[in-house]
């Protein structure tokens, strides 16, 4: 598997398409390979993956344990029997789609996943791209008086008003559900690169820790803009049966909603992370 898989880079700084490879049948060997290129792009790509959902979770089990979505009851109806499953979907009937803002998936939690694997078996004729961020990137374009500004700061990631509103929007009251909410280093140290890179996002983050809101708002406002940055991206146009991974501990992605009334559908595991630092 080793000799037929290809690794193709989409950008110097972030992403790259796989090829050759069977995600549902890989080898040790083969795995080891693919993990050293998750490492050093941050996103990988896959086509022609017609796997099983038992087969999805295992390839996502080779890299840890599986996450449970705190809100994927309140407005999702997942897979029966498959509770590690979400559903990511969009029709005529939606108001707001899934990672429809720059987010790193659950970062509100107090261990916010490592990782996310995606496959879309149900794609519009148009539209539906997912933007990818390079956080490694958007860190070491900072100067350097404002990465020691940043060093000792935690900013707290409250899940509570975005799942609100998407459970919401699908009829449902979850005002006195308690969402996670988690204080993380606003720059993070990946445990397995050793890079830093920056840790915020506009879905999740709601405010700098143990500063006057006014500051913080001025340095969130700065750093939202500044992540954003096109430079940092990569784009993926995906095609039925699609995959696509990514850190979470080092990149943000944006999933477009450009192509309503029409379907973009499928489902997403997400691997357990550990407490940033």
């Amino acid at each position: 598997m080793v000799a037929s898989m290809t690794v193709t880079p989409l950008t110097p700084i972030i992403g790259a398409e796989v090829s050759g490879v069977d995600l549902a049948g890989i080898d040790d060997e083969g795995f080891a390979t693919l993990r050293k290129a998750f490492l050093d792009h941050s996103v990988l790509f896959f086509r022609n993956q017609d796997i099983s959902i038992d087969a999805h979770k295992a390839f996502g089990r080779r890299f840890g344990d599986l996450h449970i979505h705190p809100a994927a009851n309140d407005y999702n109806d997942g897979v029966k029997d498959h509770p590690e499953i979400l559903v990511i979907h969009a029709d005529e009937k939606t108001t707001r789609t899934a990672g429809d803002s720059w987010h790193s998936d659950v970062s509100c939690d107090a261990e916010p996943p490592m990782m996310s694997i995606l496959r879309l078996h149900t794609l519009p004729p148009l539209g539906g791209d997912t933007l990818f961020a390079s956080m490694y990137a958007a860190y070491d374009a900072l100067s350097e008086p404002m990465k020691q500004l940043l060093s000792n700061l935690t900013a707290t990631h409250d899940g509570g008003p975005n799942y609100r509103d998407r459970a919401g929007r699908q009829g449902v009251d979850t005002s006195a559900k308690a969402y996670p909410a988690s204080s993380h280093p606003i720059v993070r140290t990946h445990p397995e690169t050793g890079r830093k890179a920056l840790y915020v996002n506009r879905a999740f983050t709601t405010h700098v820790d143990d500063i006057p809101r006014d500051e913080g708002n001025a340095i969130l406002g700065f750093l939202f803009n500044h992540i954003e940055k096109a430079q940092f991206q990569c784009r993926f146009r995906w095609q039925p049966n699609s995959i696509a991974m990514w850190d979470n501990r080092c990149t943000l992605h944006h999933a477009m909603w450009d192509y309503f009334p029409n379907v973009r559908s499928g489902f997403r595991v997400t691997v357990k992370g550990d407490r940033p630092v």
